[in-house]
Order: C-alpha cells, then sequence, then structure tokens
C-alpha cells in the first residue's frame, strides 16, 4: 500500500530534521496488523525524541509518533479483525497515514470513542492516573500539588482527582487559564511564583500536601516540595523547565520525604497485560461519558508539519496539537 510518514535522518530541531516521505507498508507477518492511522498528537518528548535528548535512542533514519490512534485495515492476527479501533502501547511512529505493528502492541477501543481524544490516551491520561494510584492511597479531602498545570497531565490530574475527592493545588505560569483549570476541578489555580507558594501554603494548611507532581523543575519544584506533609512523596514526570531538581537536605532528612519518578514506558514494559487493559479500559470510559477529556488546539496535515511544529510555541496556544487525516 502507498504510504507516507514523517522520518529525520539526524537529530536536531524538529521543523529542520523531519521530511515527509512516499512508502511501500510491508507485507503481514503472522500476528501482525494494517493500520490506517486516524490522529497523532505532538508530544514535548516526540521532540525530544528527534532531538536526540529523549531516553530512548533510536536508529537512524528513524519515524517519529509516540501516540496515535488507528483503524486495522488488514489483520493476520486471532485477536484483532479489520474494522477495529486501535493506539498502540509503544512506539510505531504514529505521524504517519498507515502502518504495520504487532497486534500484541495494540489496546483495542470503544468503537465510538473520539479519535482525538483516544490518539492522546496512552501518555497523559495514564501518567495522571499512574501519579494518583500508583504511590499513595488518597482520600477525600487530601491535597496534591502540582506545576506545569494546564499541561495534558495536568488537566487530567485535576479531572480525575476531582472525581475522587481529592482537592488539588495547580501552578501555572498563564494566570489568565486559571478559569479554565477551575472549571475541570482545580481547587486552587496560583501563579507558579514565590507569591503563589505563599498562598497555597495558607489555604492548605498544617496538614499540608500528601503528593507533589513536578514536571518543570527548578524553583517550581522546590515549592512544591516546601508544601508536602512528613513523609509525602515528590514525583517528577518531566522536566519542561530544564532544570535540575535539587532536595535540600533539611526536607530530605527531617520530613523523610519520598522522591520518585515516573515515566509511562517503564511502567508499560513492567505491568501485566491485564493491569493495562483493565487501566487503559477505565480511562476510555471516562473519556466516553465525558468525564475525561484534553484539550484540542489545532489539528494539522502532515505536509503541514512545520505549520503545526509552530503552532507549539504560538503564545495563545491552548491544547494539544495533532496531526490528523483529512476528514
Amino acid at each position: 500500500m502507498n504510504a507516507r510518514r514523517l522520518i529525520f535522518e539526524n537529530h536536531g530541531e524538529p521543523s529542520k530534521s523531519l521530511s515527509l516521505i512516499n512508502f511501500q507498508t510491508a507485507a503481514l507477518k503472522d500476528g501482525e496488523v494494517l493500520l490506517e492511522i486516524h490522529a497523532a498528537p505532538i508530544n514535548p518528548a516526540d521532540l525530544n525524541y528527534i532531538e536526540g535528548t529523549y531516553g530512548i535512542k533510536p536508529e537512524l533514519p528513524s519515524t517519529v509518533g509516540m501516540e496515535c490512534s488507528a483503524t486495522v485495515l488488514e489483520s493476520s492476527s486471532a485477536t484483532l479483525s479489520s474494522g477495529d479501533l486501535v493506539f498502540p502501547i509503544s512506539q510505531i511512529g504514529g505521524w504517519a497515514t498507515h502502518t504495520v505493528t504487532s497486534a500484541e502492541n495494540l489496546i483495542k477501543l470503544p468503537s465510538e470513542i473520539d479519535h482525538l481524544q483516544a490518539a492522546m490516551l496512552k501518555v497523559n491520561p495514564a501518567t495522571a492516573w499512574l501519579l494518583l494510584n500508583h504511590f499513595e492511597k488518597l482520600q477525600k479531602g487530601d491535597w496534591v500539588t502540582l506545576n506545569a498545570s494546564n499541561s495534558g497531565v495536568g488537566q487530567c490530574v485535576i479531572q480525575l482527582a476531582a472525581a475522587m475527592g481529592v482537592k488539588t493545588a495547580c501552578f501555572l505560569r498563564n494566570e489568565t487559564l486559571a478559569p479554565e483549570l477551575t472549571a475541570l476541578g482545580a481547587e486552587l489555580v496560583l501563579p507558579d511564583t514565590a507569591g503563589g507558594y505563599e498562598a497555597a501554603k495558607l489555604a492548605i494548611g498544617k496538614t499540608k500536601a500528601k503528593l507533589a507532581f513536578n514536571a518543570v523543575g527548578g524553583d517550581s519544584a522546590l515549592r512544591l516540595m516546601k508544601l508536602l506533609a512528613h513523609s509525602g512523596t515528590h514525583i517528577t514526570y518531566g522536566a519542561m523547565g530544564r532544570k535540575p531538581l535539587t532536595v535540600p537536605n533539611g526536607p530530605l532528612i527531617f520530613g523523610d520525604l519520598r522522591i520518585r519518578g515516573l515515566w509511562v514506558t517503564e511502567w508499560i514494559k513492567h505491568a501485566t497485560r491485564p493491569e493495562i487493559e483493565e487501566t487503559y479500559g477505565h480511562l476510555a470510559r471516562l473519556i466516553l461519558d465525558g468525564s475525561l477529556r484534553q484539550q484540542v488546539d489545532s489539528v494539522h496535515s502532515l505536509e503541514n508539519f512545520t505549520t503545526a511544529l509552530g503552532r507549539l510555541v504560538a503564545s495563545d496556544r491552548n491544547g494539544k496539537v495533532l496531526f490528523a487525516k483529512k476528514s
């Protein structure tokens, strides 16, 4: 089948490193399926992958696109049939029109789920779910704190926490987005500054937070740490600020803090198949009933990849930028 995909032959700035090429999809082997890709988001990890700064180094030239939603066109697997809606749990090069992959790498989704939301299911909702459920047993009324609150993970944390009755103290750089986070269920939305920290400290009170979710680093991460209760857990899942996490001796020794990291790819690697299917099945149902959604800023064709990449740094961007096939 004639198909197209974005590839990069050298690491570097994504808009200069990417090129759109035509290719022929491979013949199916036993257990494989041919996919038609509906949509694929542009994630920070995708950009790091192209730049050569991600935790996995690909062989070059390489495809790109860690998430996508797709329909099975042909199948040589007993577990999937033509017409099934799926998403991959490991990187298949989702910035493409078609691809071939193993059926074992795919999770089947309800046919009625929105294709754009399905394309964003693997990383952000699962990361948010793990942050809230994997490290601590939270109770109604407990506090968690997070920075980069308007990110995809941040939006998902707020919605999932609200459903659990857990309060969120959310820090963000662009204060104009505060009403949107409040509408999602955030308890507190404050500027990611020293003043915002003082306001959060006063509002949360002596009980403090059980968990802190850091995707920025530097001073922002330290402010989250200072809001933790004794034996609280500070979890880093991103590094948007590209500044190291510095842990002061006092809180670590006298506060008995736990410093952890989370990478959903590593969780998928070690989780059982039933655990993976149960987690994503639950999240898919939340998307279907409207209680979990990620904001979409814009949708672009593969041909317009430079425009799509430019949209990522637009001052008025609000939500995810995705590639999607023309309807």
